[in-house]
């Protein structure tokens, strides 16, 4: 059984604010609790490797406790590993966890972007929640087409955006970004679940999808 990759963000401020931000801890956990219970080995890797910064600390949250108190998991989000360090091959999947760090180190990765289409080209699964997508923006396949072009794709919307006050804020709006790239957009009220599966890639709302998405994602690789 091959492995699956998380991405984190390795950015720890909103913008301008200087408000603390990272990646959103429940969009790490509740994916993690069910792959992590199918069997499946997990590993982690951030632009920069190391301690990823965190956001949404919420331990009254019983799958975030779950994960924040494994030992093994928890070592593993504070030491992520350096793309350098990652070998794409070892994974049946990459899904990218979402938080508003996400918005200002994933999209321009080109490290991580090759990662993703070599897992993809490999027939693996992509998945992301939440501002995770804003990594699928500038993925672009073997054949020069953009990842997201003419596929249904799902993600943080403008109007969740100015709901939190931050799409003044944000270095692009994600919605918007993703049907530049060609994405068919597809989305829900403000905090609803929803998730979209379409050729592989997995994309879930916001941080009420996350559990979802690990089970799109899990039903995938059966």
């Amino acid at each position: 059984m091959k492995k699956i990759l998380f991405v984190v963000t390795s950015h720890d401020k909103k913008g301008s604010t200087n408000e603390p931000t990272g990646y959103y801890l429940s969009e790490v956990a509740h994916p993690w609790e069910v792959l992590h219970n199918a069997g499946y080995e997990i590993d982690f890797v951030s632009p920069k490797g190391g301690k990823a910064p965190i956001d949404g600390f919420n331990l009254e949250d019983k799958v975030n406790y779950l994960f924040w108190n494994n030992t093994r998991y928890r070592t593993k989000v504070e030491n992520t590993m350096s793309p350098k360090q990652i070998k794409p091959e070892e994974y049946a999947a990459i899904f990218y966890a979402g938080g508003h760090g996400a918005m200002w180190d994933l999209a321009d990765n080109e490290e991580l972007a090759t990662i993703a289409k070599n897992i993809y080209e490999n027939n693996g699964i992509i998945g992301a929640v939440c501002h995770g997508p804003a990594a699928l923006v500038n993925i672009k396949l073997s054949s020069g087409n953009y990842l997201v072009d003419g596929k249904k794709i799902n993600a943080f919307t403008n109007e969740e955006e100015k709901a939190v006050k931050l799409d003044n804020i944000v270095p692009f709006l994600l919605e918007t970004k993703l049907i530049e790239q060609g994405a068919i957009f597809e989305k829900s009220g403000l905090w609803q679940e929803h998730v979209t599966v379409d050729q592989r890639v997995v994309t879930g709302q916001n941080p009420q999808s996350a559990h979802a998405v690990g089970e799109a994602i899990l039903s995938l690789l059966k």
